[in-house]
């Protein structure tokens, strides 16, 4: 079996370890928040990586049609989803796509609706494509979040809600939405006219028997939805910048396509293409450890919380590889910062960048090493 390979990333000019922004602070942090892994690619790829590399020559090419065929079949095999190999585009990512699909199906001032707590791009989607935010706040009960429906409808008409962009598993509170979970919502969304971008990005990560069911299986919903994911959080390839666009609808397709013409970026990098093929060929039993990995580290942090901080509620981790953790019985908003960076030596998203009532959460990595989630632990224990 492939070993399942721990790198250190500190000094590697990595957004995670290295590089916080105006995120954080601190500095010399423990890099728990940003979504990729600290493992490195399966073999499969770095060994077409190689065999590109070794060829030498990076001129323009053309996407293969191997590649469409890999996905199409990822997409049947573990989804059972049948993508036509026609429906398949290209951007360069996922928050990309969403903002593109934003500006194409709305005008300034139409409001898009959000579920919050939700990753924070889509908020800042929403704000700088100057269109009007409206959100649906996800309803926790002791850490487990569930859709208002009531508010959901009633938001969407109250405010004439134009397009729903869809989180699903959901980042970061860690739900596998339920096939009526889905047909509920974009049922509503059918009802009211409002046109649904589902973010699936983290369709490969499901745990304890929850499976992901990708929103355009659920029903006839062609003419109104549109699909994004990647390789880039299953097999950790975020830095080669290649993402996947799904759009059945023949009408929707060509708004896209005559919209990405302006822009000239109908394809991506050769490397991009180059890992994600290998990756969706020989990438699953890989993905299996990495799957085995995220779960056990789940499973001790909680184990270690509940033995130290049983009052920190950790949200069931259902999908993503992402925990979700409520402080707010031993901390006040204003004290997680001094607490998770200057006490503890940790970063993490914190929960009011994803909007709703999530000032007191922190979102903690889990794709790292047994190590680092053992010490983090550990730090939150001693310093609280």
């Amino acid at each position: 079996m492939e070993e399942l390979i721990y790198r250190d990333r500190r000094g590697t000019n990595c957004s995670k370890w290295n590089h916080y922004g105006n995120q954080f602070q601190h500095e010399n942090l423990m890099g728990l928040w940003v979504a990729d892994m600290d493992f490195a690619a399966a073999q499969c790829v770095r060994d077409a990586l190689q065999r590109h590399v070794s060829f030498g020559v990076f001129g323009y090419d053309v996407t293969p049609e191997s590649y469409y065929d890999a996905f199409v079949r990822w997409e049947k095999t573990y989804h059972n989803y049948d993508v036509a190999r026609a429906w398949i585009r290209y951007s360069p990512g996922v928050v990309a796509a969403f903002n593109w699909f934003i500006q194409m199906m709305t005008v300034p001032g139409d409001a898009v609706l959000i579920q919050s707590p939700v990753y924070y791009p889509f908020a800042n989607a929403v704000r700088e494509n100057h269109r009007t935010l409206v959100e649906s706040e996800l309803v926790n009960t002791n850490g487990v979040y569930t859709i208002d429906f009531a508010d959901f409808e009633q938001k969407i008409r109250e405010h004439h809600v134009k397009v729903f962009l869809m989180c699903s598993p959901h980042n970061p509170v860690g739900r596998v939405w339920t096939r009526q979970e889905l047909k509920r919502l974009l049922d509503i969304c059918r009802e009211n006219g409002v046109f649904v971008i589902s973010d699936e990005i983290h369709q490969d990560f499901t745990f304890a028997g929850h499976v992901h069911i990708p929103a355009a299986t659920v029903g006839s919903y062609d003419d109104m939805l549109v699909t994004l994911t990647a390789p880039s959080k299953t097999f950790n390839l975020a830095g080669l910048k290649n993402s996947v666009i799904i759009i059945p609808d023949d009408t929707i397709r060509k708004k896209y396509d005559d919209y990405v013409a302006v822009l000239h970026v109908a394809s991506g990098n050769s490397f991009g293409v180059v890992a994600a093929e290998a990756a969706y060929r020989g990438g699953r039993a890989w993905l299996g450890q990495v799957l085995e990995t995220v779960y056990g580290n789940y499973q001790l942090l909680v184990s270690s919380l509940r033995d130290t901080l049983p009052q920190v509620v950790v949200s069931p981790l259902e999908g993503t590889y992402l925990a979700w953790l409520d402080f707010g019985a031993y901390l006040r908003p204003e004290q997680l910062p001094d607490y998770i960076e200057g006490r503890c030596g940790l970063a993490m998203d914190y929960g009011a960048w994803f909007g709703g009532a999530s000032a007191c959460h922190v979102r903690m990595n889990l794709a790292t090493c047994r190590e680092n989630i053992a010490q983090a632990a550990k730090a939150l224990a001693d310093h609280l």
